[in-house]
């Protein structure tokens, strides 16, 4: 008994210490309370391009005027932005931030579901407003996150979440938007890890593609029922995706090879789901059949290395260029939780490698809030929309010239304070000797 209630202890105290190390101390910020304008900076709006030496207003969290020397409104907040850069809060897609915190530790990892089929799960059920790893995040931009569960098959369904809650419903702006779904191997790998022949692998490969369609059979056939007021039994998978069905949900596909990525879209227009690939690797190579067919894409290579022996060392990085030119409606992304801080200078990056500058601002702000249907809400400076905006000092593509001064969402002055910052000033203050 003494053994159990040590151990028990031991796991309680293990708990607590992990809880805490995982939560950080930055307050939310408060509902705005006066008109607060930006005054004489260059608005990177992206609807309506680059407005130099202009002001912008906004009140009850919500952008009121934006133009060159406004009147200012009474008991008003002016901030002087000259010199700065204004631009929409950075919108990241496909991450786990919130539902992951430190690799190494189980306890505070909550991105996956045991099994390979659950589509009722939702990403914001599980999201961690307290993580130590959004500030970090914020801190380069990103003011919203899509939060996705993770899986083999039918991963479940995102989240959009705004990065300064005090918990997930705070912090909720859309949920359970689309259903995100592994598409299955269409081809064999020759890796280290892998210890199955190729003929166990196709296998393999065949078996995962045969369930993924029964689910969307099984899915297809308890729509027909509850449209045709059939009594039935309710079963939680199948209504999560009812709304592929109507179109009221959409089905993100994460699929990075040709073959996959064909398959999904053969699949998608045989049952009308509304369809965006994730990550699409090799999305140029089909870009003339994206175009034509209409089909969203979130490129999720930016960094990427070759993916194979006859790629030029500047495939990836040339990609989101190359789906510009040929008019794919594509969106970058960054995926994972820590890392997507990165995501503002893998558009940066983009652009040295032939993206036009402001396609590159549009693929990590509006194209995703189009993707996610927020697009009347978030993703450019225009009024009426959410103030969910960041100020720089320079250009936010930049990691040298980023600085960010300022961070709004909704209306809220979002703290850009982090366990980073905090460790960089203490060491600042180290002594020489």
């Amino acid at each position: 008994m003494k053994t159990l209630l040590s151990t028990l202890s031991a796991a309680l105290i293990g708990a607590v210490t992990v809880s805490t190390a995982v939560a950080h101390d930055e307050v939310p910020g408060d509902a705005q309370q006066q008109p607060i304008v930006l005054q004489g900076g260059t608005l990177h709006t992206v609807t309506n391009g680059v407005l130099t030496d202009s002001d912008l207003v906004f009140e009850d969290g919500k952008i009121t005027a934006i133009g060159k020397d406004l009147e200012v409104p009474g008991n008003a907040q002016v901030i002087d932005v000259s010199g700065k850069h204004v631009y929409p809060g950075v919108i990241a897609m496909d991450t786990t931030l919130g539902l992951n915190e430190i690799e190494a530790v189980r306890a505070t990892r909550d991105a996956r579901e045991v099994g390979p089929v659950h589509p009722e799960v939702a990403g914001h059920i599980a999201f961690n407003a307290d993580s130590e790893v959004i500030p970090t995040v914020r801190y380069n931009g990103i003011t919203h996150a899509q939060v996705v569960p993770e899986g083999s098959l039918v991963m479940g369904q995102s989240s959009l979440m705004h990065l300064d809650g005090w918990n997930y419903q705070d912090a909720l702006v859309s949920g359970e938007m689309g259903v995100h779904v592994s598409w299955p191997r269409t081809y064999v790998i020759n890796t280290w890890w892998e210890r199955r022949s190729p003929e166990e692998q196709r296998k393999a490969n065949e078996e995962a593609r045969k369930e993924l369609m029964k689910v969307f059979a099984d899915a297809k056939a308890y729509f027909d029922a509850k449209k045709a007021d059939r009594d039935i039994d309710m079963d939680q998978r199948w209504e999560a995706m009812l709304g592929l069905f109507d179109g009221s949900k959409t089905l993100y596909v994460h699929a990075n090879d040709k073959r996959q990525m064909e398959q999904a879209i053969d699949v998608s227009r045989e049952y009308g789901f509304k369809l965006v690939l994730m990550g699409a690797r090799d999305a140029w190579r089909i870009a003339d059949k994206l175009a034509e067919l209409e089909v969203p894409v979130v490129f999720g290579s930016p960094f990427g290395l070759p993916g194979r022996d006859d790629e030029g060392y500047d495939q990836d990085f040339s990609t989101p260029a190359k789906l510009a030119d040929a008019g794919v409606n594509f969106a970058i992304s960054y995926p994972g939780y820590w890392d997507v801080r990165n995501l503002p200078f893998a558009a940066g990056h983009s652009v040295a490698f032939g993206l036009d500058q402001q396609k590159a601002l549009e693929a990590i702000t509006l194209q995703p809030a189009k993707f996610m249907g927020v697009s009347d809400k978030l993703g450019s400076l225009d009024v009426g929309k959410s103030a969910s905006l960041i100020v720089s000092e320079g250009d936010l593509l930049d990691p040298i010239g980023q600085s960010l001064t300022h961070m709004f969402i909704d209306g809220r002055n979002v703290s850009l304070e982090s366990r980073h910052t905090e460790l960089y000033n203490k060491y600042q203050e180290k002594p020489a000797n």
